[in-house]
């Protein structure tokens, strides 16, 4: 399953996933190199069934995040949106109306926890072809591309948590929902 075509996701206790990444310079974007790290993290979120996936949970220091959702059997209940490559993402504003919901992580595997999250987020970032872009998004859509910009300055879901009593194992999330929902763990 691994190897030259995608990476490893590091888990919670590595540094880098606490550390905020560095921007992208433009000189970085055209390469050849650059796009197969893009290739690569695009290949390892989906062979990890994740919705979305930032350059530093693959130990890479750099702001970078893919992001997808077809069908996803770890948010069975989440409406899908097309692959997306945001460069130096940055949220702008967020919505007053906030949405609590469960939330897991590739880097944190086994556990869901309840996140509340803005139901609507602006966020600028650039394209692989160099183009920038002011996009809205909602719902779901919105809780992805928070949760990966909170990965680029050094946090994870359970910083965001106003009550760890709510952080669960996934067995007890799936019995919960009457789901089952598993996690990739190698």
């Amino acid at each position: 399953m691994f190897g030259k075509s995608s990476y490893r996701v590091i888990r919670i206790g590595h540094p880098l996933l606490r550390k905020s990444c560095r921007d992208i310079v433009p000189e970085e974007c055209g390469s050849k190199k650059f796009g197969g790290i893009i290739r690569k993290m695009i290949r390892t979120m989906r062979a990890y069934e994740g919705v979305g996936l930032a350059a530093n949970q693959v130990a890479l220091d750099m702001k970078l995040v893919v992001m997808e959702c077809q069908s996803s059997r770890r948010y069975p209940d989440s409406f899908d949106f097309a692959l997306e490559v945001w460069i130096n993402p940055r949220i702008l504003r967020v919505s007053k109306e906030t949405v609590s919901d469960w939330e897991g992580c590739l880097s944190i595997p086994g556990y869901r926890g309840i996140v509340p999250r803005a139901r609507e987020v602006t966020f600028e970032a650039w394209t692989p072809k160099g183009e920038k872009v002011q996009k809205t998004v909602r719902g779901f859509h919105a809780r992805v591309m928070q949760h990966e910009t909170d990965h680029l300055i050094g946090k994870v879901y359970i910083d965001r948590m106003p009550d760890l009593k709510q952080w669960v194992h996934l067995e007890t999330f799936n019995k919960l929902m009457h789901t089952h929902v598993k996690d990739r763990v190698d």
